[in-house]
């Protein structure tokens, strides 16, 4: 099957989950700073997810970009990533709406942890499909940024829980950021692989 039609509508599906998650940003009725402070907790929730949702487009892309084609396993294993991509507005909203109260943060971080293994699950559908050769496995190679981000998601589950909300925001910032760092894996991968 050719991978056209996944990354279409995936790109379609990850425009829509930010299209959402701003909605939540209501409009003040004042003309007045004071008027925005209300907002803060919603506006930082939003960033958050903002960036964790260009994390995953980004990354989406870059994957799709090694792969030749798709089949029925990849198929669903990238509706099972939208799924839990498509939770974000919801889990971000409850988030910010209750000031990054423990439950809700707690939600917000399981909501992390799945589509971090759910992107795994299909990353490795991909390579199931084109096989140990391929250039997603050169590209990757031992994939400690996938392989670390749970650990964080799990950690800021547990200080969020056993604490305070803030230690598992700052646990799921600190995924973020990690992933912020530009990462010339796959690029590098593609360009040898079109070197003559």
């Amino acid at each position: 099957m050719e991978k056209n039609r996944l990354e279409a509508f995936s790109d379609g599906v990850l425009a829509i989950i930010i299209t959402i998650m701003v909605l939540e940003l209501k409009v003040p009725h004042e003309a007045t700073l004071a008027a925005l402070a209300p907002l803060w907790p919603i506006f930082t929730s939003y960033m958050l997810s903002f960036l964790y949702v260009g994390i995953y487009w980004n990354n989406h892309h870059h994957m799709m970009q090694t792969a030749k084609r798709v089949n029925g396993a990849v198929l669903g294993a990238n509706l099972h990533l939208l799924f839990w991509l498509s939770l974000l507005p919801f889990t971000t909203g409850w988030m910010g709406e209750n000031n990054f109260a423990r439950l809700p943060t707690c939600f917000y971080g399981i909501n992390l942890l799945a589509c971090a293994l759910a992107y795994y699950l299909l990353q490795t559908c991909l390579v199931r499909l084109h096989g140990p050769d391929s250039l997603l496995v050169k590209a990757f190679g031992r994939d400690a940024k996938g392989k670390g981000s749970p650990i964080f998601y799990l950690l800021g589950l547990a200080g969020a829980w056993l604490w305070s909300p803030w230690i598992g925001v700052a646990m799921f910032v600190v995924a973020a950021l990690i992933w912020l760092v530009p990462d010339q894996r796959i690029e590098r991968v593609m360009s040898a692989n079109r070197a003559p």
